[in-house]
C-alpha cells in the first residue's frame, strides 16, 4: 500500500534505518525499540484496514499521523510530498514555469492579486482585482484558487489561453500568455540615499541570491561610488545557507571563520569560512532587522556583529538558529528535518526556543535571561546567546492597531484600491504620492458601505474581567466605573477610523503603491517615513558614532 509505505519510510528516517551506520551505532535496546515500534505501527494498520468496519481514508490518516509525529519535535521539520514538491522548490530558487502572478479565492471567484512586475501577467496587461473566468476553456466556476494555480502554471515557452474580466465591465476580456521560468528577484530595490549611502533590500536567501546582492553592490560602488551601506533584512525570514555565506563573503577577509554547525550526528558538523577576496572589505556597513528576520538572516547580522564588521540596527530577530537537511523519501518526497544548530563567529547559538524541554502539556518557552551565556565579539564587546540577535540600536517599529489587520484580512483596502484605480490611472511616483483627505473621505464612506465590522479586543477582554468581577463578587461594587469603561470601549466605527487614521493612510498608502508600482514602489514609499533606515542614516553618518559603537563598551544598546 503506497501510502502506508510514505509513513513507514518517514518513521524509518526520523529513527533511522536498518542498513545505516548511523543505526548500527545505536545501542542494541535503542535498535530493538525502533524495530519493536516499526513492527506494531505496520501490523496494527494492517489490521484496521482489514478490518475496521468502514472504509478507512488511508491517506487521509498516514498524513495525519505524519504530521503529528514530526509536530512532536519543532515547527521546521515536515514531510513534503510529491504533490507539494514544486511549491518546496520555488521557496529555495525562487523560480518556477508560470505567468507570474498570485491569485486569490473571493467571493467565490478566482481573483488577480499580485502580478509581477516584469513578468507575463503583468506584461499581458492583468491587473489586481481582474476575475479569471476560464483556463484553456475551462470555466473556473466552483474551482479552487490552488487548482487554477496549477492550470496557470507550467513549463516556461508554452502558451495559455485565459478569460478574465475586469471589474467595471461587463463583457469579458481574452489573452493568450506565453509561459516563462518566472524568477522573483530576492532584492527587491537598491538605491542610493544621501550622503552617497547604498541600499539594499533582499527579502529572501534563495538560489543566486548572493548574485544579485552582488550585482546591486558593485552597482552602487561603480557607478554611483557609495561611501557606504545599508542593507535591509528586515521580514527576511532566510533561506539557503550557502547564498548567506557567500554574501559574507563580500565584506570579510577570505579565511575569516563565518559560522559553524554542531549536530547529534558528527556527518552533520561543518566549519563554514570565507572563501574569497572581499568585494568591501572597509565601507562602513548598517544592517537592518527586525522581529520577523530569521535563520540565515540571524546568521548574516550575527556574524557582522560578532566580527564588528558593522552595526546592527532594529529590534531583536526572531531566534532561528537550527539547520535543516533534506533525506530522499519513496515516492518522490522528501524528509526536512532539523539536523544541527547554528553558531556564529562569538561561538553563541541564536535558537531563542529549546524544543528538546516541553511541559506536560507539550509546549515550549523561550529561553530565559537567566540561563543564558555572555559571548565576546572581536573587539570584545557582549554579546549573548539564546534569544536571535539584539541590535546594538533598538528601533522599536510602530505597533498597528488590530483594527487594521481585519481591514486587510476582510480585503478592504485591496477592494477599494482596485475601485479607485478605475478612476485613477495613472498617480505620482511613490517618492511624491501624498495620499489627501479626499481619498481618505472616499475610504471611511467605501468602509461604512461594506458594513465593516471588527474583533476588538479591548472588548473580549473587558467582557471577561466582568465574568470574573461577578464570580469574585466584586462587580456591584465597581457597576459605574466598570459601564463607563464599557462605554468608551463600545464600537464606534467613525471614531476609530479617525482615531487610527495616522496609521490607516499609512497602510492604505502603501496598498495603493504596491497595486500601481508592485512591490519595489511600496517599499520606496515605506523608506519615506522610517524610523528605523533615519537612525541608521545617522549613525552610518556620523564616523565617531559609527567607530565608538564597534568599540568595547558596555551597555551599548540604544532604545
Amino acid at each position: 500500500m503506497k501510502v502506508i509505505q510514505i509513513g513507514i519510510a518517514v518513521f524509518i528516517a526520523l529513527l533511522g534505518s536498518h542498513s545505516s551506520k548511523l543505526f548500527a551505532q545505536l545501542s542494541e535496546e535503542q535498535r530493538f525499540e525502533i524495530t519493536r515500534n516499526i513492527d506494531i505501527f505496520n501490523s496494527l494498520f494492517k489490521e484496521l484496514n482489514l478490518y475496521y468496519v468502514d472504509t478507512l481514508n488511508v491517506k487521509k490518516i498516514i498524513q495525519d499521523d505524519i504530521f503529528y509525529m514530526l509536530q512532536q519535535l519543532d515547527p521546521y521539520t515536515e514531510y513534503i510530498s510529491e504533490e507539494d514538491m514544486q511549491d518546496f522548490q520555488f521557496q529555495t530558487t525562487g523560480e518556477y514555469g508560470g505567468i507570474g502572478t498570485i491569485i486569490s479565492m473571493r467571493n467565490g471567484k478566482i481573483i488577480v492579486v499580485d502580478p509581477y512586475e516584469n513578468m507575463p501577467a503583468a506584461l499581458a496587461g492583468l491587473i489586481p482585482g481582474d476575475e479569471i473566468l476560464a483556463i484553456e476553456d475551462e470555466s473556473m466556476e466552483g474551482k479552487t484558487s490552488s487548482y487554477a494555480s496549477e492550470r496557470l502554471k507550467g513549463q516556461p515557452h508554452t502558451k495559455i489561453k485565459i478569460k478574465f474580466r475586469r471589474t467595471v465591465e461587463k463583457k469579458p476580456r481574452e489573452v493568450t500568455i506565453k509561459r516563462e521560468r518566472i524568477h522573483i528577484d530576492p532584492v527587491t530595490y537598491y538605491g542610493v540615499l544621501k550622503e552617497k549611502t547604498g541600499y539594499i533590500y533582499l527579502s529572501g536567501f534563495t538560489v543566486n541570491s548572493a548574485r544579485s546582492v552582488k550585482d546591486a553592490l558593485l552597482d552602487l560602488k561603480n557607478n554611483h561610488q557609495i561611501a557606504s551601506l545599508i542593507i535591509d533584512l528586515r521580514n527576511n525570514g532566510g533561506g539557503v545557507i550557502e547564498e548567506c555565506m557567500d554574501i559574507l563573503n563580500f565584506f570579510l577577509p577570505k579565511g575569516e571563520l563565518l559560522f559553524s554547525l554542531k549536530g547529534k550526528a558528527k556527518p552533520m558538523d561543518r566549519i563554514y569560512r570565507a572563501t574569497q577576496e572581499p568585494v568591501e572589505a572597509d565601507l562602513p556597513l548598517v544592517v537592518l532587522v527586525n522581529e520577523n528576520s530569521a535563520s540565515a538572516s540571524e546568521i548574516l547580522s550575527g556574524t557582522i556583529q560578532d566580527l564588528d564588521r558593522g552595526v546592527i540596527v532594529g529590534t531583536r530577530t526572531y531566534g532561528k538558529g537550527l539547520v535543516q537537511s533534506t533525506r530522499e523519501l519513496p515516492y518522490n518526497g522528501k524528509l526536512k528535518l532539523t539536523t544541527a544548530k547554528y553558531y556564529i563567529p562569538s561561538g553563541r547559538s541564536i535558537q531563542s526556543i529549546d524544543y528538546s524541554n516541553k511541559d506536560e502539556n507539550g509546549k515550549v518557552s523561550y529561553i530565559p535571561d537567566s540561563l543564558t551565556t555572555v559571548y565576546y565579539t572581536s573587539r570584545n564587546r557582549p554579546v549573548r546567546d539564546g534569544g536571535g540577535i539584539l541590535p546594538d540600536f533598538v528601533i522599536e517599529e510602530e505597533k498597528m492597531p488590530t483594527m487594521i489587520y481585519y481591514l486587510e484580512a476582510n480585503s478592504i483596502f485591496f477592494d477599494f484600491v482596485v475601485q479607485w484605480r478605475e478612476k485613477h490611472p495613472k498617480i505620482a511616483s511613490p517618492s511624491e504620492f501624498v495620499l489627501t483627505d479626499q481619498i481618505y473621505t472616499a475610504f471611511k464612506e467605501f468602509v461604512k458601505l461594506k458594513n465593516f465590522t471588527y474583533d476588538r479586543q479591548s472588548e473580549r477582554a473587558l467582557e471577561t474581567m466582568k465574568k470574573i468581577m461577578e464570580f469574585e463578587g466584586y462587580y456591584d461594587a465597581a457597576r459605574e466605573e466598570f459601564q463607563a469603561l464599557e462605554n468608551k470601549l463600545k464600537p464606534d466605527l467613525e471614531r476609530d477610523l479617525e482615531l487610527h487614521k495616522k496609521q490607516i493612510i499609512k497602510y492604505l498608502s502603501m496598498q495603493i503603491m504596491k497595486q500601481y508600482y508592485y512591490a519595489k514602489g511600496q517599499l520606496v514609499y515605506e523608506l519615506r517615513e522610517d524610523a528605523t533606515l533615519n537612525k541608521a542614516l545617522e549613525i552610518i553618518q556620523d564616523k565617531e558614532l559609527y567607530n565608538n559603537t564597534l568599540k568595547n563598551t558596555e551597555n551599548q544598546v540604544t532604545h
